[in-house]
């Protein structure tokens, strides 16, 4: 069974953001590996646990069919982080198809991987869709945009969606 890796922020990921994305991937026949900046547990914003099995320093891209980072308040210090940025790069580099949702899509940007891409991203402070263009993206504001072999969503609602379109890139 391939595997897809969703990236989660130890404290504070969208819970919803990430059931839904892992339902998506899961439907198409994914496992599914949870990474973060370390090994260990990770708490959600509404409380969910999860345990990520991999440190994002010891990702090697190309054994995800998918990469995913999930949003949420927590996900604002990936966007800054060398080992999320080099994640995103790689698997950029590496063709792996690749997906951030809510705040996450900042990640992307930071990662210069958006640039000349459509992209969407949570934005209901206006300051997301300026980091998105300032790396040179093209903000879109749909619930989720696919631009080749990246997809992004807005946030919970687009979840589902989200994962169900990222699954199906291969």
């Amino acid at each position: 069974m391939p595997k897809s890796l969703i990236i989660l922020a130890h404290s504070g990921y969208q819970d919803a953001e990430y059931a839904g994305t892992r339902k998506g991937l899961e439907e198409a026949g994914n496992e599914i590996v949870i990474g973060a900046k370390d090994v260990g547990q990770c708490t959600g914003s509404f409380g969910g646990k999860e345990e990520a099995t991999i440190a994002l320093k010891d990702v090697k891209v190309t054994d995800y069919r998918h990469i995913a980072f999930i949003g949420g308040p927590g996900a604002v210090l990936l966007a800054s982080d060398p080992d999320a940025l080099k994640v995103a790069n790689d698997a950029y580099r590496a063709e792996v198809p690749l997906g951030a949702i809510c705040i996450a899509p900042t990640i992307l940007a930071k990662a210069r991987v958006l640039s000349g891409k459509r992209a969407t991203v949570w934005n209901e402070d206006g300051g997301q869709q300026e980091i998105l263009e300032t790396y040179g993206a093209e903000y879109t504001g749909e619930a989720v945009t696919i631009d080749g072999k990246i997809v992004t969503g807005n946030g919970p609602a687009a979840a589902e969606e989200f994962g169900k379109m990222l699954a199906a890139i291969v």
